[in-house]
């Protein structure tokens, strides 16, 4: 791992540990490093949420690869998706990505225990489900055995009996929109009212595409994977365009194997 962006005199003369480097070393990277550069601003503890979202795309825009991330993730890919999830208080996704992915429930990591506590955090994130059928599988261990019970998000509309058997395996329900279906706004302030601040979202694209047309998305961090699949994939945001394209300014941009892991932040 290198850090090409930024890159300072003092950075570059010395690693992290006081030892003399040059700009731009490869070397293998701890978790500290790497919370370190992915830390969450002050924002959450002044009492307003930061949502962020972790994609990873293709050299040609595809955000995934016969319906999952995995094919064109990488090893270092997975050490920062390990990285975003052990800063946050909730991981928010969508079903769909939910049932392609296979998600299971957030697991307590050693490497963090002592940075969440000292943040005034569970052992593990939540897993927060965005849906407004309710259409999920809720014999799954998401849903049965999680760390910390999963949430659902949902609409006001949502079928009472689906809303009973959520709740009956033991997942949390939220209702964050007035109809069917959620609004982004409302589920981004119904977490933070539950003490949820550091947000980070999975996606997938469609979930991602409501996020940004909402105006609710503050940080970006995007894997740009050295691969090309051609086809037609989704790209990591769907749904309909926004009026004015939403303006974000790079706050660091790291390299390994290839891939390159940027930062970026809503301006």
């Amino acid at each position: 791992m290198r850090r090409l962006f930024p890159v300072t005199d003092e950075t570059a003369a010395r690693t992290p540990d006081g030892a003399p480097d040059t700009a731009g070393a490869d070397r293998e990277w701890g978790l500290d490093e790497l919370a370190e550069v992915y830390a969450y601003p002050s924002v959450p503890s002044a009492g307003g949420p930061w949502l962020r979202a972790n994609m990873v795309s293709t050299l040609d825009g595809a955000g995934q690869h016969e319906g999952r991330s995995q094919p064109i993730s990488g090893a270092a890919d997975m050490r920062i998706f390990g990285t975003l999830r052990g800063l946050a208080d909730v991981v928010v996704v969508g079903a769909e990505t939910v049932r392609q992915e296979g998600y299971r429930p957030a697991r307590a990591r050693e490497e963090f225990a002592a940075l969440r506590e000292a943040a005034g955090q569970g052992p593990a994130p939540a897993i927060a489900v965005v849906t407004a059928s309710l259409d999920l599988d809720f014999s799954l261990p998401l849903f049965t055995s999680p760390l910390v019970p999963t949430l659902v998000l949902t609409g006001a509309a949502a079928a009472p009996d689906k809303i009973a058997t959520a709740e009956k395996a033991g997942a949390r329900v939220v209702i964050a929109g007035d109809g069917v279906g959620v609004d982004p706004a409302r589920a981004v302030r119904a977490l933070a009212d539950l003490g949820m601040r550091r947000l980070l979202t999975e996606g997938g694209p469609r979930l991602l595409g409501q996020l940004v047309a909402a105006g609710v998305l503050d940080e970006l961090c995007l894997t740009v994977s050295p691969m090309l699949t051609a086809g037609d994939a989704q790209r990591i945001a769907g749904g309909p365009a926004v009026a004015v394209p939403s303006r974000f300014e790079l706050m660091s941009l790291l390299e390994e194997a290839g891939f390159l892991f940027s930062r970026y932040r809503r301006i």
